[in-house]
């Protein structure tokens, strides 16, 4: 069922006013110009909350579409708060949109201020490997990206709308807020990383109380704070007037840094040796003075600075290693995903995002190459590791390095920051979070969410607090490599579901790839900070628990189930009924329903007989195909599964349609299942004259205001409560004609047997209580009658045939569920103990003996019953042992008094179905004793078992 688009076919002989009908209302992916005329002409189909994707695009196959998009204010990215219609948000492409974000965004800070930290510490060779494992690391997720964004419209959102269309609203909505956290602290690093450069040239000296020259700002944590927080607030204002603005000032600042990094490379040339004397203020307010060097291109140089010489960073006071410093070095490679996050600004993102950021890739891997050989060949490991801002001292204009700085840190922040407000309101749009994110919803006419980008700045100045860039670097670090694992993990779920629909144009990638990427960037993790990779991933596990406790079912389809049926029809397959065995039997059942709302509680009680079998509720519609214009059975699938949802039963569906009920209930023993999953037991309703009671009006589960509050702002897959109500007809009345006659009734029951099927007849269960799924009932108080003999035939005294023993099952398998485990069993044993043949207690500790076997836990109670048995007649010709077409009303009155007598207090009775009769014409007499012996019982199954189901070996 669509909700997004209501679409005309214009065929080739469309008159000329619908040509101009189609001429006045063009097909777009922006909002329909006129909504009233839309809805008024074209047919709305029915809602589909929370996808937003367009399911029909314009000029699809040669045809001639016109696409009218009919989404809520509340559900579009495209509307403001104020309900006013939105212009297109995509503007952007491959170059401005993707590469120009991406490079920068790899830039950042690392660039200028860090990439001497990194030679300096680790040497050329640690520092070579560190660029290329964490370029593999983002590689592997760059393929895994191209492969997503090219198999579909991408909508806004970028990684977000990524994961949580391949894995569903859990998973996705949970690393969607993992990485909107990324970017926060990522915005709030960069802010420092700009507030650090910008105080190594006009901070004033801490030794010095006099200002001198440019070198006027005054330092210190709080002042830090405050520098950054005015940067921040810059940030904040170029974001709030829209990303269009950022993206077309980002490409003159990607110019000012290409400048001044080829300035730092002329310069190598260009400029003499030169020695400088570093001063840091040190423990106890002394200064720690250091003598250091810039040589030139030299091979001496280049030699001292092969090896690592890890040491004392001077702004953390903390002794680094390989894994801080490669999760400081890592943070360039958090800017992958810059251009997918502008996803809802692109004009053909599943073009642009795989091209522009593989070729952002390569070339900030190139320039990451070229500077690392540059600094380690020209300066020596002093002045890499005590001046993060060595560049200026050693290029031909100090202010081309500086210049280039803060445009790349400044452009980095801002990308941050609007990376992560798209994704903020792509979760709000979601609704997955609920009313905290409710008023991230909100745009401007523009499309540009602009209450997100509050948030996102409110959360970045608490980052800025930490007051250090590298105090910060490892969970930002953290945060991304989680975020690119959960890419990683939605390739590689959709690789192996192997669904038809997952053909993504981009095709250089495997489920390989996708599973080394994922391995890489956990091991990654745990390598540069096990407490924030356990904290990480506690905190994930915790909103999956959040958001799958909250239910929010969606639209998006679930890879889930793609895997689910993988891997179902893999082990289907493997299910081979030929290897069956007795001792690992269970009831595989097919439960016929008329009408589920005088049936619920019998649905209820046998989703407790199913031991972890095959349970199918089986309906048949009267009526024949061929006077039909479509199946009308198809429609009603939701309805069902609605029902089984609401009950809390855990049942497939299944549905004919037939001339008769007799003829669709034999299709559906036939057919229902696959392989060996198929039913093995008949379950009917008992065919009396009795008016039910409906059901609908009794539960809870079907009260309005309950299912209202309970599911507000869920989808509900078309069917809502009123709705479902509506479906199934109002019980049965006595003047209401009956569907089935009883000779079909017991013709169904002779078809089942002929069939091999056990057959189980239920009366009464209309009266059971507490099997709903909100009951706390656990047994304790229940007690399960069983009667294994067959009270209709008393010249019949054998309690081990086949039916007698699967009645004794069935009534054990109940008894392990979980609302009767404390359920006391009594077996009654009916007894001739006025004959003198006395075999009755051989009878009785032969019986014992089988129950100890069988490992069965139940009481035996020994009914006499001369005083019914007298009220039996065999006819003459009758042999002793077959069905008896009549029996005496007194017989069959005394069988009912025994039975109440014994089990009126029984929560459940067993008793034994005898088989029916061949002839058609003893149906009725066959109900008849049926109904009297069982009249006024309560909740009762009668049973007929025709398969083994016990045995005693091991």
């Amino acid at each position: 069922m669509f909700n997004a688009c209501c679409v005309r076919i214009l065929p080739a002989g469309a008159s000329p006013q619908c040509r101009r009908a189609s001429r006045k209302h063009p097909a777009s992916a922006a909002e329909p110009r006129n909504k009233e005329f839309t809805s008024r002409k074209w047919m709305k189909l029915s809602a589909m909350p929370n996808e937003r994707s367009r399911l029909i695009t314009s000029g699809v196959c040669g045809l001639t579409l016109t696409t009218a998009t009919c989404i809520t204010a509340s559900d579009s990215p495209q509307e403001s708060g104020s309900g006013k219609t939105a212009q297109d948000p995509r503007r952007l492409n491959t170059f401005f949109g993707v590469m120009v974000p991406t490079i920068l965004s790899m830039f950042s800070i690392i660039l200028f201020l860090r990439t001497g930290f990194v030679v300096g510490h680790a040497g050329l060779l640690q520092g070579l490997l560190m660029l290329v494992v964490a370029y593999t690391i983002i590689s592997l997720t760059v393929l895994s990206i191209c492969a997503i964004s090219t198999n579909g419209a991408i909508q806004g959102g970028g990684a977000y709308y990524m994961i949580s269309r391949s894995l569903g609203p859990e998973f996705g909505g949970s690393i969607g807020l993992m990485f909107f956290l990324a970017k926060v602290f990522a915005c709030g690093e960069y802010v420092l990383g700009l507030v650090e450069a910008i105080l190594d040239v006009f901070g004033a000296d801490p030794e010095s109380s006099v200002s001198e020259g440019w070198r006027v700002l005054p330092q210190g944590y709080w002042y830090t704070v405050l520098y950054s927080s005015v940067v921040l607030l810059l940030c904040l204002l170029v974001c709030l007037v829209g990303a269009h603005i950022y993206s077309r000032t980002a490409f003159v600042i990607l110019l000012v840094v290409t400048v001044s990094l080829l300035s730092v490379f002329i310069s190598a040339v260009a400029v003499k040796p030169k020695d400088f004397v570093i001063s840091h203020q040190g423990p106890g307010n002394q200064t720690l003075h250091y003598n250091a060097s810039y040589t030139g291109f030299s091979a001496t140089t280049l030699r001292n600075n092969l090896g690592s010489g890890y040491s004392l960073d001077y702004s953390t006071n903390s002794v680094m290693s390989f894994a801080t410093v490669f999760a400081v070095m890592f943070t360039s490679c958090t800017g992958i995903m810059a251009g997918a996050n502008m996803s809802g600004e692109l004009k053909t993102p599943s073009i642009s995002i795989p091209k522009g950021t593989i070729i952002a890739v390569f070339y900030t891997f190139t320039v990451y190459v070229l500077l690392f050989i540059f600094v380690s060949a020209t300066c020596n490991r002093t002045l890499l590791i005590q001046d993060y801002g060595f560049l200026q001292r050693i290029n031909i204009w100090p202010p081309f390095v500086a210049i280039g700085i803060y445009c790349a840190s400044l452009s980095a922040a801002m990308c941050a920051m609007i990376g992560a407000s798209r994704i903020l309101h792509a979760l709000a749009l979601d609704h997955l979070f609920g009313l905290p994110l409710a008023p991230a919803t909100v745009t401007s006419n523009s499309g540009n969410p602009w209450v997100a980008v509050l948030y996102t700045w409110g959360l970045a100045q608490c980052v800025v607090f930490a007051g250090q860039l590298n105090a910060v670097a490892s969970l930002v670090t953290v945060f991304y490599l989680l975020a690119y694992a959960a890419v990683d993990l939605a390739c590689l779920a959709l690789e192996w579901a192997s669904a038809p629909n997952f053909r993504p144009t981009f095709q250089l990638f495997s489920w390989h790839t996708c599973l080394l990427g994922i391995l890489s960037c956990l091991v990654m993790m745990f390598v540069i900070n096990p407490v924030y990779s356990s904290g990480s991933i506690v905190l994930l596990l915790l909103l999956l628990l959040f958001l799958h406790y909250r239910s929010p079912t969606s639209s998006w389809g679930y890879i889930s189930q793609a895997l689910i049926f993988h891997q179902v029809r893999k082990y289907l397959l493997m299910l081979d009924v030929r290897k069956e065995h007795v001792k690992f039997w269970r009831p595989q059942v097919l439960l016929m329903v008329s009408n589920p709302r005088s049936s619920c509680q019998l649905i209820l009680f046998v989703n407790q007989l199913k031991k972890g079998g095959l349970y199918v509720l089986g309906h048949v519609q009267l009526g024949d195909l061929d006077s039909m214009p479509s199946d009308p059975v198809q429609t009603q699938y939701n309805f069902w599964l609605s029902l089984v949802d609401k009950l809390g039963v855990k049942a497939f569906v299944d549905l004919t349609l037939s001339p008769s009920v007799r003829q669709g209930t034999q299709h559906l023993l036939r057919i229902t299942g696959l392989g060996g999953m198929k039913p093995n037991t008949l379950i009917l309703g008992f065919y009396d004259s009795s008016t039910p009671d409906d059901f609908f009006l009794q539960d809870s589960a079907f009260c309005r205001s309950s299912v209202e509050e309970g599911s507000k702002g869920e989808y509900n897959f078309g069917v809502d409560l009123p709705s479902l109500q509506a479906h199934f007809p109002p019980v049965r009345h006595v003047e209401s004609p009956r569907w089935l006659s009883p000779e079909e009734y017991v013709g169904i029951i002779s078809d089942a047997i002929k069939m091999n099927k056990n057959v189980c007849l239920g009366r009464y269960f209309f009266q059971l209580q507490g099997e709903g799924k909100d009951s706390k009932v656990d047994g304790s108080e229940r007690t399960i009658d069983v009667w294994p003999l067959n009270l209709l035939q008393p010249g019949s005294r054998d309690y081990q045939d086949v039916c007698s023993l699967f009645l004794l099952q069935m009534a054990c398998v109940l008894n392990m569920s979980s609302k009767w485990r404390h359920a006391r069993m009594r077996i009654f044993l009916n007894v001739e103990t006025g004959s003198c043949d006395q075999g009755w207690v051989v009878n009785e500790e032969t019986f014992r003996e089988l129950l100890r076997k069988l490992r069965i836990r139940a009481s035996i109670k020994i009914v006499p019953w001369d005083s019914v048995v007298q009220h039996y007649a065999l006819p003459e010709g009758e042999r002793c042992g077959e069905p008896t077409p009549s029996l005496s009303e007194d017989f069959l009155s005394a069988v009912n008094c025994m039975l109440m007598e014994h089990s009126s207090q029984a929560a459940v009775r067993f008793l034994y179905l005898p088989r029916p009769p061949a002839g058609r014409n003893q149906s009725q007499n066959y109900l008849a004793h049926l109904e009297a012996v069982t009249r006024g019982l309560g909740p009762t199954l009668l049973i007929h078992g025709v398969t083994p189901v016990t045995y005693t070996d091991l």
